[in-house]
């Protein structure tokens, strides 16, 4: 969660009790998981805040336990995040996490040097020297994300924990209450993970038990009331789980007559989404709801663009300009209305809204537009402090039927980024790995925003491949962070290209029918009861006249900001290979083999 400390922006909400002073602070040197690592504090029932890296010792007197996060920095870098290194002889207990574990080794005279390969996603840990912080953990799985390594550690520190790769895994100086674990136990990959705070926040720094998760939505309904004051609430709503929810709590904290939900039909959509959404909203008791169809608009917008950034910016802009053009014909601007989003907190944390976060994505609710209306103090966005699981129980405690939370995540620009584009074409290079496919996908490497290549595998996947294979590939190789198997294809894979593509109507028709083919069929054999989203993505990989291809992305997440690949058993993927190689224009199917790190979510 978000700091409480910070000033906040005109209407912008902060999830706060005025009541409660932090035990326990977080400091942030930037990581993707920083201010995961204060909601699992607080899920633990301490009320914990986040504050700048370097925040003084002073500052930080009364708190019980100082957690240092991760970040994409190196500590040799100039200007990279620092801490006040007199908290480490303050004889308040600090637990240094990933980056932060590297700083107090640097801090404390111990020795951090780039590792030979890097470590993204599981790994098995081994203690090797039990102290307090390993109270009933021996041997389990964690999750990496990191390059750098703790090489040595300082005098008075022992080597705690081991893995296969790491120089150093953990790291403990009891005597001065200071600990560094290399991996993330904030994220629900770590098996022990509650287990790992739970030792540290109460058999540690003796933390007592002061927050209470229920607090939740009345906090939140009475700052909607506070920012909102005596102005009403339109929404520009997706149907999504977010925006589902924040319409929902502004609805029950002003009632219906104060809230507006517009739907702007992009036509960068699912298969029916439109009818779906407008169902919603009325079974809701929405009073006020209009439905805009702008798929024209979009599309010029998005005319011959290929970067990903662009993409994003392109669709972020021209929601911007229908918002305007709906508002001009309204009465939206008569200074009685502000904008309501549904922005949760993976969604600013990963384009770079908290201070020194690496950027990963440009969010389109992040724009220059969206921005202005911000700067503006036209914004209300009641969600920023959740991520998604806590989003949907946010939405059973207010009442929204399950049917709308168990929908899978989908992006606000839609389809548009599951489409991938191409400047030229190349051909695909043969290496003694793989197939190296000349595209480009976002990734998250040691909590930095990397672009590049994808590696295909030219073999049906296994969970030998999912398991082993591909996190070795993507831990090894600095020029890919992706790896996918090829399901099936109409020619072998020596003989596909990737093709000059950009956003166009017939390539997101065809998107958009195998994307409902792959939905029917998941909600036909049970198979999407087991994922917490399947993107399904197109590349202008081909041959002859069939040049697209399909690729399958099921993976399983609490919260999105870590996240795992599912297998599809062989029989089902395939029947589902042979349905998607029968859509004309399809020239193969692949599987995306890449857990989160290294690799995003969604492919742009």
């Amino acid at each position: 969660m978000h700091n409480p400390k910070r000033a906040l922006k005109n209407n912008e909400l902060a999830f706060t009790s005025s009541n409660l002073h932090p035990q326990i602070t977080v400091l942030d040197t930037g990581g993707q998981y920083t201010h995961l690592i204060a909601r699992r504090v607080r899920e633990l029932g301490v009320y914990a805040d986040v504050q700048p890296s370097d925040t003084p010792r002073e500052a930080l007197r009364s708190r019980k336990g100082i957690i240092i996060s991760g970040g994409p920095g190196s500590v040799y870098e100039p200007g990279c995040p620092d801490i006040d290194p007199e908290i480490l002889s303050a004889g308040i207990p600090v637990l240094g996490i990933c980056y932060g574990h590297q700083l107090l080794a640097h801090h404390l005279g111990g020795k951090v040097q780039r590792g030979q390969r890097g470590e993204y996603g599981p790994a098995q840990l081994t203690v090797s020297y039990p102290d307090a912080l390993w109270k009933g953990v021996e041997r389990s799985q964690i999750w990496m994300s990191h390059f750098d390594t703790v090489a040595a550690v300082p005098d008075g520190f022992r080597i705690t924990a081991t893995t296969d790769i790491s120089g150093v895994a953990a790291m403990s100086d009891p005597a001065r209450k200071l600990f560094g674990i290399q991996f993330h136990p904030e994220v629900v990959h770590t098996h022990a993970g509650t287990q790992i705070l739970e030792n540290f926040l109460f058999d540690i720094c003796g933390a007592e038990r002061d927050w209470d998760v229920s607090q939740r939505v009345p906090l939140v309904e009475e700052q909607i009331r506070s920012a909102a004051g005596d102005q009403n609430i339109f929404f520009f709503v997706s149907g999504g789980v977010d925006s589902t929810v924040a319409y929902s709590l502004c609805l029950q904290a002003l009632g219906p007559e104060r809230v507006l939900g517009i739907y702007v039909d992009t036509g960068l959509m699912r298969q029916g989404e439109t009818e779906f959404v407008t169902g919603i909203f009325a079974e809701l008791g929405a009073k006020n709801f209009l439905a805009e169809r702008a798929e024209g608009e979009f599309l010029r917008a998005l005319e011959g663009i290929v970067d990903p950034e662009q993409k994003r910016l392109a669709i972020g802009e021209q929601f911007v300009k229908v918002q305007e053009r709906i508002l001009a014909t309204e009465h939206f601007l008569d200074g009685r209305w502000i904008l309501g989003q549904g922005t949760i907190y993976p969604d600013t944390i990963e384009s770079g809204g908290t201070a020194k976060a690496d950027l990963i994505k440009t969010h389109h609710n992040r724009v220059a537009g969206i921005q202005a209306l911000i700067d503006a103090g036209r914004i209300i966005e009641p969600l920023t402090s959740f991520y998604k699981d806590e989003v949907r129980e946010i939405g059973c405690e207010i009442g929204i039927p399950a049917k709308f939370l168990s929908r899978h995540p989908f992006p606000g620009p839609g389809l548009a980024i599951r489409c991938l584009c191409s400047e030229k074409r190349a051909a695909l290079t043969e290496t003694s790995d793989g197939f190296l496919l000349p595209l480009r996908s976002v990734g998250v490497q040691g909590d930095a925003r990397s672009y590049r290549a994808v590696l295909a595998l030219p073999h049906r996947p296994t969970i030998d491949d999912i398991q082993k294979t591909a996190p070795a590939l993507t831990n090894n190789r600095r020029d890919i962070n992706r790896v996918v198997a090829l399901c099936g294809a109409k020619k072998p894979l020596i003989s596909l290209a990737v093709f000059e593509a950009s956003i166009t109507k017939p390539r997101v028709d065809l998107l958009r029918e195998a994307d409902a083919i792959v939905r029917r069929f998941c909600e036909a054999s049970g198979f999407e009861e087991r994922v917490w989203q399947f993107p399904v993505v197109l590349l202008p990989v081909g041959s002859g006249a069939a040049r697209e291809s399909i690729v399958l992305r099921p993976i399983h997440s609490v919260d999105g900001m870590t996240a795992d690949v599912i297998l599809m058993e062989p029989e089902l993927l395939e029947r589902l290979t042979r349905e998607l190689l029968a859509i004309e224009g399809i020239a193969a199917v692949f599987y995306d083999l890449t857990h989160k790190p290294p690799g995003t979510i969604e492919w742009e």
